[in-house]
């Protein structure tokens, strides 16, 4: 490959065959994402063959659900899925429910792909989002999205992390 050649770039829905490459980016950006708010033991638990049969769950949904990939010359990269809101009180119909992309892709547009493969232009929709991760937090609010004040204290890995939730 010449110095020049860009990498392959693409975003597309995720197949059943993806489950155990996803497994393993999974349990990859929860360690870089997570690190600093979640103890190295609790980390060390996240099983990516556990993360690869959520995946093949989470493949198998109906169209209401939204779950892409992104891959880079063939190679999973980062993910994103929405869907139906999962709250008893949500404040819009549809949920971005995650969105990963490995750190080395932070910055390349690529986050911005995922996420517009998961919600569309102007839709409104609302995400629960760690309350210590500025970085997801600048990208939601270009995105077009605010803090509405709700927060609450989710079980992760054994231990608790506080979201704040993002709506637009």
């Amino acid at each position: 490959m010449s110095a020049e050649a860009q990498p392959e770039v693409i975003v597309r829905p995720v197949r059943d065959v993806d489950a155990e490459a996803l497994g393993r980016v999974h349990a990859q950006c929860w360690h870089e994402t997570y690190d600093h708010l979640i103890s190295k033991a609790a980390l060390e638990n996240v099983s990516p063959r556990r993360l690869a049969e959520l995946w093949t769950h989470w493949a198998a949904q109906g169209e209401d659900f939204r779950m892409s990939a992104a891959l880079v010359d063939g190679e999973i990269v980062g993910f994103v899925g929405s869907g139906p809101a999962r709250d008893k009180d949500a404040p819009r119909l549809r949920e971005l429910y995650f969105i990963y992309l490995l750190d080395a892709w932070h910055g390349t547009g690529l986050g911005q792909k995922l996420f517009d493969a998961a919600i569309d232009e102007g839709e409104e929709a609302y995400l629960w989002v760690a309350d210590d991760n500025p970085r997801a937090h600048r990208f939601y609010v270009r995105n077009g999205f605010v803090l509405d004040g709700a927060t609450h204290t989710e079980p992760f890995l054994g231990e608790t992390l506080t979201e704040v939730r993002f709506t637009r």
